[in-house]
């Protein structure tokens, strides 16, 4: 393990801490760019930080000590992220990473003695169609492989800067296998606002819309404003991609008629959940429509300010998030006079920190204002305070791309594909056992059996829709719609083949929501700790039929009882896959009766060797 001679120059701190106001909604922001520079929060920047932002130690501590990519201690100037995702464990990533460590004679976790580099795993990296993947000091690395391994454990010890490596090692692609009626074209920077902010018979806007944007019974195409662009979102029964499936419309409404001196809108971009991957995708290649559905919101709700929260994990797209902006403001498409019409409204990126709770809207805005990703209580809502206790519209990544189309093509368009109750196409994820993973944009309603076969999967045994939280299917429901009125999924697609066991997935997932409770309340802090030692209990090969009864009780305890949609859902596969798969649990059980799971007299053995005593009296 490395230690620390002599406290590092603070120089870099002062600069960091004078690009950003005295604020404390700064705070995590501050910290990311500290963690990036030194590899971790010295203890000398924690005061100079507490200072500036006018907040003290303990919450500069507090926080640091609740992100996942926030350290206090130093992880080496090489610091790899290994993911450690069902998916990527299917393609050997355990295997890996345990190689790539002995390559670098460096221990899991920790940091290498002369400070060189650190390993460790993390959930997910959002690259789950072209893993095993890892992150190197923020930066995304993908198809690693025992060669690429080598390599990079090769430039590592040679302390090779990342500029130099092999651009391969960090080429991360779409994989957009199937377009459909949203993302089939490209998008034309401004088209939406225009569409959305002009009135009467404009040329110019007959000239930029396709013909199938107007509705000819209607005609409202051609008399936009901010309230018959509304009035196209309700047309449109647009509800929220993330999910939980609300009405888009409903949303802009409330937040728009609560009074109040201002207004945000916020673009959920952490997408945490296992498997997914669209919001990489479209803010590498539909980052126009993206933002240009944030400011239609804003230019409708009456908001002047916009915030991306994205997940750290896409770290190495800052760059081009920040061009694409600049290219925005420079083209009056952002800012203090949007298209000449005196519409005032601008965008910031903020940063998460490995956190998935803060997927949840009001955690992602507890995250925004620099403290602990930690749900508020249900009521009242972002719309009515959100942001700085202000009406908010919270939206994710792919429910803005679809307003912004909604307000360049109308609502009747938009509605005019899908199901009756599921309006629109939705992207889907898909990873696993398959022949071509990537993203997959439906009409509402597709089955799930075309997706499979599309994508090459038709003899998946099993797929997890929506991800760890969502719904395990089986063959006989391939059938089945992707829908809301079925199968409501934030569009997650997981394919497990004949030959996986499936309690491998069910280790792997339970495992995953222990890591991510964010501790607020006892049933989910206590409920998936419990959950994942019943399940390693039964790994191990001794469980019980009484351990499978007590799944079942805390599973329907936290499905009652937790605060926030992480504790109600964290049992879903556990429920799931004792409905469904119970063989898998039954063929572990070498017993009808109990067994305990910590073995008290094995745990003395230590003891009685060190006291040189083995009689009867030193055992349990």
């Amino acid at each position: 393990m490395w230690r620390e001679e002599a406290p590092p120059a603070l120089d870099a701190v002062h600069e960091i801490l004078g690009s950003h106001e005295r604020d404390p909604g700064e705070l995590l922001q501050v910290l990311i760019k500290v963690q990036h520079c030194y590899h971790y929060v010295p203890d000398g920047a924690v005061a100079l930080i507490a200072e500036h932002l006018r907040v003290t130690r303990a919450h500069v501590r507090g926080v640091t000590g609740f992100y996942s990519f926030l350290s206090d201690h130093y992880l080496g100037e090489y610091v790899v992220y290994c993911s450690d995702n069902i998916t990527d464990r299917m393609q050997g990533s355990t295997g890996l990473a345990t190689y790539l460590c002995n390559r670098l004679n460096v221990k899991l976790g920790d940091t290498r003695a002369d400070g060189r580099v650190s390993v460790h795993y993390t959930s997910c990296t959002g690259l789950c169609d072209q893993g095993p993947a890892a992150l190197v000091n923020g930066l995304a690395v993908t198809r690693l492989t025992r060669l690429r391994m080598d390599l990079i454990a090769e430039l590592i010890n040679k302390r090779a800067p990342l500029g130099t490596w092999p651009s391969e090692l960090f080429l991360v692609e779409d994989n957009f296998r199937r377009s459909d009626v949203m993302f089939r074209r490209s998008f034309e920077p401004g088209a939406a606002l225009q569409a959305a902010m002009r009135r009467g018979g404009d040329d110019t806007l007959r000239d930029i819309q396709h013909e199938e944007a107007v509705d000819p019974s209607s005609g409202h195409a051609w008399r936009r404003g901010a309230d018959e662009t509304l009035k196209e979102l309700y047309r449109s029964d647009l509800r929220g991609r993330g999910g939980a499936g609300f009405k888009a419309a409903i949303k802009w409404e409330t937040c728009r008629d609560i009074s109040a001196p201002e207004r945000y809108v916020v673009c959920n971009a952490d997408e945490g959940e296992p498997g997914t991957f669209k919001d990489r995708v479209l803010l590498t290649t539909y980052t126009d429509m993206v933002f240009e559905g944030m400011t239609v919101c804003g230019y409708v709700v009456g908001a002047t300010r916009g915030i991306l929260y994205i997940r750290q994990e896409y770290w190495y797209l800052k760059s081009h998030l920040e061009e694409v902006i600049a290219r925005r403001r420079d083209a009056n498409l952002l800012g203090r006079n949007i298209l000449g019409t005196g519409f005032a409204f601008d965008i910031d990126i903020h940063w998460g920190a490995g956190a998935y709770i803060a997927g949840m809207e009001t955690a992602l805005i507890e995250s925004i204002e620099g403290r602990r990703a930690k749900p508020r209580k249900r009521w009242p809502l972002p719309v009515v305070a959100g942001l700085n206790r202000r009406p908010t519209v919270v939206n994710n990544v792919e429910t803005f791309a679809a307003a912004a189309m909604i307000a360049l093509k109308g609502g009747a368009w938009f509605a005019g594909h899908g199901t009756a109750h599921s309006a629109g196409t939705k992207l889907f994820c898909v990873s696993g056992d398959c022949e071509r993973p990537g993203i997959y944009e439906y009409p509402f309603g597709v089955s799930v059996r075309e997706v499979l076969r599309d994508c090459g999967g038709l003899d998946a045994q099993a797929v997890q829709v929506s991800g760890p939280s969502g719904v395990t299917i089986t063959r006989i429901e391939f059938d089945r719609n992707l829908a809301f009125e079925d199968l409501s999924t934030v569009g997650t697609f997981m394919i497990f083949g004949p030959q996986r066991d499936l309690f491998d997935v069910v280790c792997n997932f339970t495992h995953f929501f222990r890591h991510e409770s964010c501790g607020l309340c006892t049933p989910c802090r206590v409920g998936t700790s419990l959950l994942a030692n019943l399940v390693d209990k039964v790994a191990a090969g001794k469980g019980s039929p009484m351990d499978i009864a007590e799944v079942e009780r805390i599973s329907q305890l936290l499905k009652t009882t937790a605060h926030c949609g992480l504790g109600q859902t964290a049992p879903n596969h556990l429920i799931d896959s004792l409905l469904k798969f119970r063989a898998e649990w039954d063929k572990r059980m070498v017993t009808t009766d109990f067994v305990p799971a910590f073995d008290l007299d094995a745990a003395l053995h230590e003891a009685r060797q060190l006291t040189g005593r083995d009689d009867a009296l030193a055992h349990l």
